[in-house]
């Protein structure tokens, strides 16, 4: 008996130190320059035990296939309907951690101060991705520049396409670009969807700049902290949600981004 318990005691000992160990490796996680890897800087000033390495991407590397790889423990850039077209495309389940913030998707022009000023085949540069290429078309319709087929109506789940447009008076034309370069075309084109991180980076302000944004409520693009199934427990992973989640990274949120990007939790005004 004696033995068994001796044993029993070296187990759980071998375990709480394996425990420990983990708990001492730190987090990595693969972010967007802006507001994402600027918002995990702060986390890791208000919560220094937390052993966090964030990983700034650079355009055209795709983080989930980093996370798929192993490469990092966790990434934080995208919303929920990219998160299931990758795992569609990489063949790979994913775990969302933590519903964090939302970027709302705006409307620009360089030439044009309102949509009534945009000409007959005008030209409109969207994101060239499923998802944000869908999210675009819901956007131009909500600002009355086209029309939906009949039976798109959740953005959430009825992904359009330009040959999903029913009703183009002004005879548009979309130009599918990939999304960090659609800053770069605003002088080329009448109008421009553009993500809000990469209009942040532009010097962009999508709360005084953007002809067009998107709502905030009943948004279903909150960007979100994705990491494995075989993670989603890590004491850590939870630690990081936990700090995101809190008034404090709510109220940083607020008070540097001004509206354009909005805190979906702990939310501080």
């Amino acid at each position: 008996m004696l033995k068994k318990t001796a044993l029993t005691l070296a187990v759980w000992a071998g375990l709480s130190s394996s425990f420990a160990a983990l708990a001492a490796e730190p987090l990595r996680v693969a972010a967007d320059p802006v507001p994402h890897a600027q918002i995990l800087a702060y986390v890791q000033k208000l919560d220094p035990q937390l052993n966090l390495k964030v990983i700034e991407i650079p355009n055209g590397v795709n983080s989930n296939e980093l996370l798929a790889h192993g490469d990092v423990d966790a990434n934080y850039f995208q919303h929920l309907p990219y998160l299931h077209s990758q795992e569609q495309a990489l063949g790979q389940k994913f775990a969302v951690a933590a519903t964090v913030h939302i970027e709302p998707l705006g409307i620009y022009s360089h030439r044009h101060k309102n949509f009534d000023q945009v000409p007959q085949k005008g030209t409109v540069a969207v994101p060239n991705n499923v998802t944000n290429l869908s999210r675009a078309l819901y956007l131009l319709q909500d600002n009355g520049l086209i029309r939906l087929k009949p039976g798109f109506n959740d953005p959430a789940t009825d992904q359009a396409t330009p040959k999903d447009i029913a009703e183009n008076p002004k005879q548009l034309k979309i130009l599918e670009i990939e999304s960090p370069q659609i800053p770069r075309a605003l002088d080329d084109v009448d109008l421009a969807v553009i993500n809000g991180n990469y209009a942040l980076e532009a010097g962009l302000s999508p709360a005084k700049d953007a002809l067009g944004l998107e709502k905030a409520n009943h948004n279903p693009y909150a960007n979100i902290v994705v990491t494995t199934p075989k993670l989603q427990d890590d004491p850590r992973i939870k630690q990081l949600a936990k700090d995101l989640a809190s008034p404090e990274v709510a109220k940083f949120i607020n008070d540097n981004y001004s509206g354009s990007v909005i805190p979906v939790a702990g939310n501080v005004q």
